[in-house]
């Protein structure tokens, strides 16, 4: 597992899921990896609308590797741990480019919030990981969190539903 409390050890909001397979490993990562928006249903159309421009047939690991996500970390084969900063509660898109993974760990512009997003396969039992941490940044920024709390909570399962699910049944159908 990657050292995710190195990256954002204090969240206010944690969504973590998992999904068991028979699957191996390396065959569970590779399909976790051709998952695209599309194949993930409603996760993905919502994915699409929080940031205008992705084509449905991106695939979530493209996705997270370029911008406004920056890669802080990586295990070829295992692991893939993003990370995006900005106001991720309003309907523009408020996301700052960052450069290197040194400055999303420094972050701390008030009004905003740092997201962590953090994928696993983890062996024995063979099982895949995801998951979210958001840290707000000063008052403005705890508001802003409190005002998507709500859309975590309704929504947060379709991590789990979608794209873990998509993912497994990929893996074990190959």
């Amino acid at each position: 597992m990657p050292d995710l409390d190195f990256w954002l050890p204090k969240p206010s909001i944690r969504v973590a899921h998992r999904r068991a397979t028979t699957a191996p490993a390396d065959r569970l990562w590779e399909a976790a990896g051709a998952v695209r928006l599309s194949d993930a249903r409603l996760l993905g159309r919502l994915v699409r609308w929080r940031i205008p421009g992705l084509g449905p047939e991106l695939a979530f690991a493209e996705m997270f590797r370029a911008p406004p996500f920056l890669v802080l970390a990586e295990e070829p084969g295992r692991a893939l741990v993003s990370g995006l900063v900005g106001r991720i509660w309003t309907l523009r898109r408020d996301y700052p480019q960052l450069s290197d993974a040194d400055e999303f760990r420094a972050w701390s512009t008030a009004g905003s919030a740092r997201v962590l997003f953090a994928n696993w396969v983890q062996e024995d039992p063979t099982e895949l990981h995801a998951e979210v941490r958001v840290e707000p940044m000063g008052a403005q920024g705890r508001v802003g969190i409190a005002a998507v709390r709500p859309l975590v909570s309704a929504f947060g399962h379709l991590v789990g539903n979608d794209g873990l699910e998509a993912a497994v049944r990929r893996a074990e159908h190959r």
